[in-house]
């Protein structure tokens, strides 16, 4: 909704009261909710069983190859929806596509995503975190292609508005369980800290990287470097190998 949302803000109020009514929802909604409805008691963790330090013996080290290359693949695919939130409409006004079209199109990402989700939790249950991390990624590469083969008609923005959505959707379910599923509970909180430090730094400078580019190049170029990090999103994935069960773990869960 944010999209819709802001182009009628952009309507009514312009920029500067745009800007205004953003930081009055900050002010007046978001930080009063984090300060006074989130708990302020630390949850008592049991002591792990013996069952739990075996199940902890197949998953990977938070440490080293395998941890630095989760990190990037996030830390990557980070850029990708920060800097397109800022500017993808505008690249798709300045292809010619009118204003109303473009707000219609920005419209079909939130329930893309909501769609990719439910799709998710129904079908996709029994499929390895990171095998959805990578077929996330390897939809919004294919949006990216699209754009390049057929170029930004309003039918093939619309489709990778929708693309883009189901992509993020899944990657959102991915933060959270790809570290799970590949290092273990144990410091998952301080794990799922360590990766998102990278993130959110790429998520803070993507849109002034593109602004920048954007600038100086063209709208083409900053689709292409936007690609280039969901490339690398893609190959970091693409490079994690999931742990392997021990012989007897294996012989347990097939009898």
């Amino acid at each position: 909704m944010s999209w819709p949302a802001t182009h009628v803000l952009l309507e009514a109020v312009g920029w500067r009261g745009t800007y205004l009514v953003y930081a009055a929802l900050l002010a007046l909604v978001a930080a009063p909710l984090h300060a006074f409805a989130l708990p302020r008691t630390r949850a008592n963790v049991a002591a792990p069983s013996d069952q739990s330090v075996h199940a902890a013996s197949v998953v990977l080290p938070p440490t080293g190859w395998p941890f630095l290359l989760v990190a990037a693949a996030f830390a990557a695919y980070a850029f990708v929806p920060s800097g397109l939130s800022a500017h993808l409409l505008a690249i798709f006004g300045r292809a010619g596509i009118d204003a109303a079209t473009v707000v219609a199109i920005g419209a079909l990402f939130g329930p893309a995503q909501v769609a990719a989700r439910i799709c998710e939790l129904m079908f996709a249950r029994s499929i390895h975190p990171l095998a959805i991390a990578r077929f996330a990624v390897a939809v919004l590469l294919a949006a990216f292609a699209l754009i390049a083969l057929v170029g930004l008609t309003a039918a093939a923005a619309a489709s990778f508005a929708v693309l883009f959505g189901m992509a993020n959707g899944l990657l959102t379910i991915a933060r959270g369980a790809v570290p799970l599923a590949l290092f273990g509970a144990a410091g998952y909180g301080h794990l799922v800290g360590r990766i998102g430090g990278p993130y959110l730094v790429m998520q803070a400078i993507a849109p002034l990287v593109l602004a920048f580019v954007a600038e100086r190049s063209s709208d083409a170029a900053v689709l292409a470097v936007t690609a280039a990090f969901a490339a690398i999103s893609f190959m970091s994935f693409a490079a994690v190998r999931r742990p392997k069960a021990l012989p007897g773990e294996a012989r347990s869960r097939s009898s």
